[in-house]
């Protein structure tokens, strides 16, 4: 079967079912006798282990198949679910998305499992009644099962196998565990398979001979065996090795070969269907002719049910396709040529002043700004994908720091552009980190307190105008200012003159200075020194904005404002002299004309009253050196007021153009010391329009 072809649809099912443990085994934490989770957590492991074992990832599936057994036990009330084996269980679930984290970075995904599978087997056979009802076959066969699953025999080794019990040959299964102690395992496992391949021949190793030779296995191994002498003089010769633990030897008949056999088959039937169900369930619904030659057409019977991909309700196949991000931005920057086109054929229109054409430029108008809207939906993602990590993060933060730590999301279904989704996710990590480590207090803090043991964080998502908000909020102890602004003055981030003249808020934002820290001792959790700092450059570098408001005792609340898309913006486009300009529209609070006699010095800066306000004056003609722009002589010029937050400043144009919808190119790498300019524009006439970045003006 050729494998390429599955392997991006493998990567993302498996991303899927990754998550949807995570989640259900989280919900299972807070509600252990509820059966019905453990039935949607064993059918996702299932799912899971069939198609890695497809795939030929043979430590995903014998470790899959291992939690599978431990679930088996809960859901037929043969085991009860205690923190020892939820552990366990999210250590399985930690290993198996490091190994799906492999097969994406080019890697086999193997790793070492083996202390987990012990484990496993551990609490599958601290149960008297550990044979599950599939495995009650008398002990040698559910022993067998469990091997199978390991590593499943191929066809070739299998027939082997037979061919040698057939000709009187005996056939073992050998499982060898070295001591904890030993220096050189990879040495004492050639000295193993030394003795056996002087007395036999080696069919099968698990794992590989190439692994145990880079010692890329942890302390045991074993081997299918075709044997030249018997079973007793096998396990002296095999005993003789020093530093081993142990030596199991058994052996294997037609009957178990042929139960084996089986269970290959079976495993490979189920695994090759739901393969090609996945398949099924992504090709578009074209049909069979059309598909490209290099990819079969997709199996008969169209795409599966939900149902059967999920475990969920009995709801319809959702139509969806998968797209591969590359494709989309080129079909962004496509549109964004034609929107440039767009802008100069209707400039055109109105200089020619014909009817007809106009009528068509007005159509065609209509119908690229409908396009427009379908271009950025299609990279809109649900910021779900970024918080579904959290709990499970915050599950775990809590347990090692001994504190009680609830996380509630809302706004989970807000959409946020792909490149922005791709880029928040470490930030976020950070302030959830930092509000669970500073923020929530000890539990006996808490109760001192007169508060409730359990901390909550909330982690919420909203769209406001042209901007998605993302907001991290603690019931915890708040930020300590007097304490900020003492390591503000010790670090040289304020002077003590300056630290004077802060207002609260302003003490809240030196946690964001650079290597700023307020860990009395570097934690694994936060410190490091990684400050906030870094959070705050990259979410400024994807033209968003970060605050945080906080009550001593009561909590703190962090809010990041990010754009909605980074590609296509509406503008005001303004004019210095000959050179034109672009202003974001999303941060202009309103245009006015300024009298130059309301201009007045104060302390060296020029002000403006504006609303009973007074706010500063910028010129941005002197900021950029602009040629030909008048600065004195007119009465009066037009200016924009702009906002940052809560600051506001007018800047001083020549002329308003007037607003439109502007593609933003990046000025590569040579012009990246510009600060006021974010980037630049391709006008309607063909002129390239730079785009100031407000957020710069106001510093």
């Amino acid at each position: 079967m050729e494998m390429n072809q599955y392997l991006s649809i493998f990567i993302d099912e498996a991303g899927e079912h990754l998550q949807a443990l995570n989640e259900n085994m989280l919900k299972l934490e807070q509600a252990p006798e509820d059966i019905s989770i453990v039935q949607v957590i064993f059918r996702s492991a299932h799912t899971l282990k069939g198609m890695s074992a497809s795939m030929g990832f043979e430590d995903l599936a014998s470790l899959t198949h291992e939690m599978e057994n431990v679930l088996d036990l809960v859901r037929n009330d043969k085991l009860k679910m205690n923190g020892g084996i939820f552990d366990t269980l999210f250590q399985c679930l930690d290993a198996l998305e490091a190994m799906v984290q492999d097969i994406i970075g080019g890697g086999t995904g193997s790793g070492d499992v083996a202390g987990l599978v012990a484990q496993l087997k551990a609490i599958v056979s601290g149960e008297p009644a550990a044979a599950s009802p599939a495995e009650a076959g008398g002990a040698a066969s559910s022993e067998l099962s469990l091997v199978a699953a390991h590593m499943l025999l191929d066809q070739y080794q299998l027939s082997v196998l037979r061919q040698s019990i057939e000709n009187g040959n005996p056939v073992f299964h050998i499982e060898v565990t070295i001591r904890s102690d030993c220096l050189l395992k990879a040495v004492r496992a050639y000295m193993v398979f030394d003795a056996l391949e002087r007395n036999g021949e080696v069919v099968k190793s698990h794992p590989s001979v190439q692994e145990i030779e880079q010692e890329q296995f942890d302390r045991s191994f074993s081997v299918y065996y075709i044997s030249r002498i018997d079973q007793e003089q096998l396990e002296e010769t095999l005993n003789r090795v020093s530093e081993l633990e142990s030596v199991v030897v058994a052996p294997l008949d037609l009957e178990s070969l042929a139960e084996l056999d089986q269970s290959r088959e079976a495993s490979n039937q189920e695994a090759m269907q739901a393969m090609k169900e996945v398949a099924a369930a992504a090709a578009p619904a074209a049909a069979p002719a059309a598909a490209p030659a290099n990819r079969p057409a997709a199996p008969e019977g169209g795409a599966r049910p939900a149902a059967a991909a999920s475990g969920g309700g009995g709801s319809a196949a959702p139509r969806t396709i998968r797209v591969d991000i590359d494709r989309l931005d080129s079909l962004m920057n496509l549109f964004s040529e034609l929107l440039i086109d767009r802008v100069r054929l209707e400039q055109l229109a109105s200089e020619v002043r014909r009817n007809d054409l106009t009528e068509t430029v007005e159509h065609m108008a209509r119908v690229s700004s409908d396009l427009q809207n379908i271009v950025l939906k299609l990279r809109m993602v649900p910021v779900d994908s970024v918080f579904n990590r959290f709990p499970r993060m915050v599950r775990d933060l809590a347990k090692s720091l001994g504190k009680k730590v609830d996380l509630i999301v809302t706004g989970a279904e807000t959409e946020l552009d792909r490149t922005v989704i791709d880029e928040i996710g470490d930030p976020l990590v950070h302030l959830i980190r930092n509000s669970v480590d500073h923020g929530v207090e000890p539990i006996e803090d808490r109760i001192a307190a007169g508060k409730s043991e359990s901390g909550t964080v909330h982690l919420r998502a909203f769209h406001s105008g042209n901007h998605v908000f993302i907001e991290i909020e603690d019931d915890g102890r708040g930020i300590n200012r007097p304490k900020v602004l003492e390591i503000a003055i010790k670090r040289d981030v304020v002077s003590a003159e300056e630290a004077k003249k802060l207002s609260d808020d302003e003490i809240n934002m030196l946690l964001f200075a650079a290597g700023f820290s307020t860990a009395d001792k570097i934690s694994d959790i936060s410190g490091r020194g990684v400050g906030l700092d870094v959070v705050k450059s990259k979410i400024e570098s994807l033209g968003g904005q970060v605050s945080v408001t906080s009550n001593p005792g009561t909590g703190t609340k962090f809010s990041i404002q990010l754009p909605l898309t980074l590609s296509i913006i509406s503008a005001m486009l303004v004019k210095l002299g000959s050179e034109k300009y672009a202003f974001p529209l999303s941060s202009i609070v309103e245009t006015a004309i300024a009298k130059r006699t309301d201009i007045r010095e104060v302390h060296g800066s020029r002000m403006i009253e504006y609303r009973k306000a007074i706010i500063p004056v910028v010129s941005l003609a002197q900021l950029l050196d602009s040629p030909d722009y008048r600065d004195e002589g007119e009465q009066e010029t037009e200016m924009l007021v702009i906002r940052k937050g809560d600051k506001l400043a007018a800047v001083l144009v020549d002329e308003l153009i007037g607003q439109s919808e502007i593609v933003l190119k990046t000025l590569g790498k040579y012009l990246t010391n510009l600060d006021v300019v974010s980037g630049a524009t391709i006008l309607g006439d063909g002129q390239v329009a730079l785009i100031v970045d407000p957020n710069a003006l106001i510093k």
